[in-house]
């Protein structure tokens, strides 16, 4: 490739044009201000997004990530505008989302002075990210460019930050790109061990009562049919993480439902009862296991997961089995026999039909006056085929909407998992629209996260993003509430809102909405939402104690999950 003399600030877009990113999200301001006049002259190539605030862009770039599996890209600039995207990077890093964050920084002979907008951003971001580095020099960009992209999507995928001093975005250099594939010392992923495979595989083979529990590292190694056709061939049941939702189709039939605090009645207790747990690509998040003391003892642990820190984390595995899960399933589906479970697997239809008496059938067929959140979760889910892509964000609303939306593809649940955002879901929702256009995605909200973010419309606005926003208003912090009412003797402190008029609101930025506050009026606005071309704001006023269960208390056994106060 042939060299070209440009300034920093120009290698910066052509280094990204390299990567074959042509999506940006992000807020201009002094320290980045050259960067931002390079990009003026490739809006041919490059498409850049304005948001609101940072926050906004770092989370819509958390969204284009998980619905594209590409690195998504913000930039942002010094001081403020860089500490803005803390909370959008450290949600990145529990979750294992590839980002590439570019900021500004001042001029590197002021670093370290307190000038205007300075702030230490690779001291303050070194905990949540999986590499970052300042540029002082502009021949450092390309390669920093290269490493960048290669560190935060290879292994365990995850945020990476470059920040660029002034006088490197205005230097002057020959410019030559190479594209990164290898860097001394880093090992994303180790060779799978088939010795290991084969010794898990021995103890699958002998296994009466085995239970899968699936992460979202089977989505990040593209190993949704390996998974599928591993449970096939062994007839063993299939629950998943929040994070592993939408893996394997809801309606296949060992998906026995999901883990953890307010998941399935089944997959709670039995895995309390399994001899054997395959864990693929999950962490054992203190979500999923409750009371660790009194986690599966009973059962042999296998463990297919690509980060050795997580290996005996949290609980011992028997078997680790280390590397990519696809590539660790795919020999694993060569040395297990065929084999059918049937009858253990119709001990979780067992427990599917004592929670559909208990829960489920109060939550999605109510008989109660009020709305519930569930009964509209299960509408915009079957009004639309259950083919969309559904963008939530934290809370009781998060919980219903896991439980009773239902997915056909993989990639369309995007959610704040492991650090539970607040305010994620809106802006995650124009980069998972973004990235994938052409699909129907819904950002659910609760009156709460929904106002943490709200400026965002102004930016769904501006591009005509075709957005279905759902806010479920309760006029209460509706997760807090639950918990004050089930442990805190109903001392409802600081939880209640007095909320705006949201629908004022959305027609104040230009956009569709409307208010919806009986059931005779949920299924013709879900309706008219879907029907209208662009973005609409639907609000739906809902019990304002309406509780999510089955629940796990903290600190209580998972055979000790509750299905009623």
């Amino acid at each position: 490739m042939a060299t070209q003399r440009v300034s920093g600030s120009q290698a910066v877009i052509l280094s990204l044009l390299e990567e074959g990113v042509d999506t940006i999200f992000g807020y201009p301001g002094g320290a980045i201000m050259p960067i931002y006049d390079a990009l003026y002259d490739f809006d041919q190539q490059v498409t850049h997004y304005l948001t609101r605030h940072e926050q906004g862009a770092i989370h819509a770039a958390e969204g284009y990530a998980n619905v594209t599996g590409r690195a998504g890209v913000c930039f942002a600039t010094s001081g403020p505008g860089a500490t803005n995207l803390i909370t959008g990077l450290a949600d990145a890093q529990i979750d294992s989302i590839p980002l590439v964050c570019i900021t500004g920084q001042v001029a590197s002979p002021l670093l370290g002075t307190d000038a205007f907008q300075e702030s230490d951003v690779i001291s303050i971001t070194l905990p949540v990210t999986k590499w970052n580095f300042q540029v002082t020099n502009a021949e450092e960009i390309p390669e920093a460019i290269a490493k960048a992209f290669h560190i935060a999507t290879t292994g365990r995928p995850g945020p990476v930050l470059l920040d660029i001093s002034k006088d490197a975005q205005f230097g002057l250099f020959d410019f030559e790109y190479k594209k990164c594939t290898k860097i001394r010392s880093y090992l994303p992923e180790y060779p799978v061990d088939p010795f290991q495979v084969k010794a898990a595989a021995d103890i699958i083979n002998e296994a009466k009562k085995p239970i899968v529990l699936f992460g979202h590292g089977v989505i990040l190694a593209h190993a949704e049919e390996e998974l599928k056709e591993f449970v096939e061939k062994t007839g063993i049941p299939a629950a998943w993480t929040l994070l592993g939702l939408s893996s394997l189709p809801s309606d296949h039939p060992l998906n026995v439902g999901m883990l953890g605090m307010h998941g399935n009645y089944g997959p709670n207790i039995k895995t309390n009862e399994a001899d054997v747990v395959i864990a693929i690509g999950m962490r054992f998040d203190d979500r999923v296991t409750g009371k660790v003391a009194a986690y599966a003892r009973q059962a042999k642990i296998i463990h297919l997961e690509i980060d050795p820190a997580e290996i005996n984390k949290i609980i011992k595995a028997d078997v680790p089995v280390l590397g990519n899960a696809k590539k660790s399933l795919r020999m694993l589906i060569g040395n297990v026999n065929q084999n059918s479970h049937e009858a253990w697997v119709q001990e979780f239809r067992d427990c599917d039909t004592i929670e559909y008496e208990k829960v489920i059938s109060h939550d999605i067929h109510p008989k109660k006056v009020g709305l519930t959140m569930g009964e509209v979760i299960r509408i915009a889910s079957e009004k639309t085929n259950n083919d969309a892509i559904l963008v939530t964000d934290v809370g009781q609303h998060q919980m219903i909407a896991s439980r009773y939306f239902k997915f056909n593809h993989s990639r369309s649940n995007v959610t704040s998992g492991g650090l539970g955002t607040m305010g994620y879901a809106l802006p995650a929702s124009m980069g998972a629209k973004i990235g994938k256009p052409d699909r129907v995605v819904f950002a659910v909200a609760g009156d709460g996260g929904f106002q943490m973010t709200i400026q965002e419309l102004g930016t769904i606005a501006q591009y005509n993003l075709d957005i279905k926003i759902i806010v479920l208003n309760n006029n209460f912090l509706g997760m807090v509430r639950q918990w004050q009412q089930l442990f805190f003797e109903k001392r409802y402190s600081f939880t209640e809102m007095k909320n705006p008029d949201f629908v004022g609101i959305a027609k104040a930025y230009g956009l569709a909405s409307q208010k919806v506050t009986s059931r005779d009026q949920l299924e013709d606005a879900v309706q008219a939402m879907l029907d209208h071309k662009g973005p609409f704001v639907l609000e739906v006023v809902v019990e304002k104690e309406d509780n999510v269960f089955p629940m796990i208390p903290t600190g209580a056994s998972i055979s000790d999950i509750l299905l009623e106060p």
